[in-house]
């Protein structure tokens, strides 16, 4: 097989300092002439403030045992050992296309949202597997109700990228840390998904970036070249093309890892604290299309309700629950005239609520030379309310919302008094900027969208006052009030953006703001908030306060650690830090899993 221009590596950043820690031996390659300057041969620095001193790169996988032992479970093409003439012949015609392909799209500098010099940099980059590892140093007291284990996903290409990269196009995987009787052990494992384990088993990247590569007339070839390589079955796509990066969601006795482009992948976690990917899963046969990696579970009945939408055939949006025991319903199909970006919607305990925002998919812009995500500015942003139970979408209710762009939802209940929907979700401006490069800076507002029924109106106001306004991006409320009434939510402060220097619990019925910050340099993720079991943080939601703990990752980027903080949600003060042996790159969303659930597991 003809390899391309650019060699894959496996692409791993460690420390600067003693890259020995990690356990694994690594060749380094000095950024003083930066390893992306062959992916932009015109720039001979790379500016950037997430910029890692060093990028290591690892000789193999430190647990390519294991994961060729999870591949095997996985219905893959032939290994190229196996190959006929025909299908060695058309594999050194589509490298060679490949690569010229490639050249010519690296001939011009590379969009910040697609030049991986940008997108994986400093801790944005990747790390390798980290085998299950207990008796971490704590300091302070990790409190005597965390028990079980907090997960959280994230992207982590498993090679270095030959040309358009985006943070969200990276592999998936996990980073565990499992509590037990004031004890922590720590591991992280890839997601082995049907795209990772064909790609590691060709020893380079195949599938397409989503967002990364899929822009404008390279977007379109590299997808022909894609399927041409289906046809003479040296890939297949036909059981999914998804990274499962972003989401976690346990349901029916299940970790699910999730991302909006295929269906999601069950993965166990070991009496150990290990991770273990068990299969693609598809509820025994029953789900059939991809599912958006935000499913809200329904804390009182146990039920999952889920979103899945096409970009290129109608029906575009679909809407379905699964049972407590994880029996899904028919699919309910939601009219809308082109396919949008649906990240997140919301539940209410009667209503589903379906945001259908400016942020659309216009596959006829690639063909313009563009990407084929853009920002309809014509279009007027609505909210569809609909009972949760409806077997069909006529009863749907459409209540425009103008100007508003939502990437996430984090809650919504009912007000029967008033008629009216509360959602609460974070606006962003300019709605399209994660995916196309404009100068205009990120703004996220925290706001309070009310769609009144009777009406047909809706109202939009912030939540937080001028003086307190900062960007809160990532985070939940009291997931056992998911729904209902929430006081309180949590938030990451998403500055500097696309950094998260701490945390906000905002207080939704009046503004006010407590502000956690991480330290002196540190840089962490979406703060998960636990409740305390049997505390009022479960029963009254207008009160004063919320029992639990809020847990976060954290990246120390003056020593190269990272961490786990413990805070008190009443106090707002450390109660512990957990460190952790590997270093864990900024992420995604995660969950915890009670260790009466970790019992209980399929």
């Amino acid at each position: 097989m003809a390899t391309s221009s650019v060699k894959p590596k496996l692409y791993y950043a460690s420390s600067p300092i003693n890259s020995n820690k990690m356990g694994f031996s690594t060749k380094s390659i000095s950024l003083k002439q930066p390893i992306i300057n062959k992916l932009n041969p015109s720039q001979s620095i790379i500016k950037s403030s997430l910029q890692t001193p060093t990028l290591h790169f690892p000789q193999k996988s430190s647990t390519a045992a294991a994961a060729a032992a999870a591949a095997a479970k996985l219905q893959t093409p032939p290994p190229q050992s196996q190959w006929n003439i025909l299908q060695k012949a058309a594999a050194m015609a589509f490298d060679a296309v490949e690569t010229a392909l490639t050249a010519h799209e690296l001939r011009r500098p590379l969009p910040k949202t697609a030049d991986p010099g940008v997108q994986i940099a400093g801790n944005f980059s990747p790390v390798p597997e980290h085998p299950v590892e207990h008796g971490l140093t704590v300091a302070g007291k990790i409190p005597d109700s965390i028990r079980g284990v907090y997960v959280r996903n994230g992207a982590n290409p498993l090679f270095e990228p030959a040309a358009g990269h985006h943070f969200f196009d990276g592999d998936g995987m996990i980073h565990a840390v499992k509590f037990d009787g004031g004890a922590a052990s720590y591991a992280c494992r890839f997601t082995e998904t049907q795209r990772l384990a064909q790609e590691r088993a060709l020893g380079r990247p195949i599938f397409p970036k989503a967002i990364g590569e899929l822009h404008g007339h390279s977007g379109i070839a590299r997808l022909l070249l894609f399927y041409a390589r289906g046809l003479f079955n040296l890939v297949d796509h036909r059981h999914g093309a998804g990274v499962a990066n972003a989401g976690l969601v346990y349901h029916n006795n299940r970790l699910l890892a999730m991302s909006e482009d295929d269906l999601p992948y069950h993965v166990r976690v070991t009496p150990a604290g290990d991770l273990q990917t068990v299969e693609r899963y598809s509820f025994a046969g029953q789900l059939k299309t991809t599912m958006i990696a935000h499913p809200k579970v329904d804390p009182t009945t146990g039920e999952m309700f889920a979103l899945s939408y096409d970009v290129v055939q109608k029906p575009y949006l679909k809407y379905f629950k699964f049972s407590k025991t994880g029996e899904k319903s028919a699919d309910v199909e939601i009219p809308v005239s082109e396919p949008t970006m649906m990240h997140d919607f919301a539940i209410t305990e009667n209503f589903v609520i379906i945001p259908d925002q400016q942020v659309v998919f216009k596959m006829s812009e690639m063909i313009r030379g563009g990407s084929p995500v853009v920002y309809d500015k014509n279009k007027t942003a609505r909210f569809g309310v609909l009972d949760k139970y409806a077997e069909n979408s006529d009863g749907i209710k459409w209540i425009e919302v103008p100007d508003c762009f939502c990437f996430h939802l984090w809650n919504s209940w009912e007000e029967p008094e008033s008629d009216e929907i509360v959602v609460i979700g974070s606006c962003m401006t300019p709605p399209d900027s994660i995916f196309n490069e404009c100068d205009e800076g990120l703004k996220s507002v925290l706001s309070e969208i009310r769609l009144n029924l009777k009406t047909g109106k809706s109202t939009r106001r912030p939540i937080v006052s001028d003086v307190d306004q900062v960007n809160l991006e990532a985070g939940m409320v009291n997931r056992n009030k998911l729904g209902r009434k929430t006081r309180f939510a949590y938030l990451a402060i998403a500055e500097p953006w696309p950094k998260v220097s701490g945390f906000a619990k905002v207080d939704l019925s009046n503004g006010d703001v407590s502000k956690f910050f991480y330290g002196d340099e540190k840089y962490g993720g979406e703060p998960l908030f636990l409740p305390k079991e049997n505390s009022n943080s479960d029963s009254d939601s207008d009160s004063d306060s919320e029992e639990g703990y809020i847990l976060a990752f954290v990246h120390d980027e003056k020593a190269w650690k990272s961490e786990l903080q413990i805070v008190n949600a009443l106090t707002m003060e450390l109660e512990a830090t957990v460190e952790l042996p590997s270093r864990v790159p900024y992420g995604f969303h995660g969950t915890f899993i009670s260790s009466k659930d970790l019992e209980t597991q399929a």
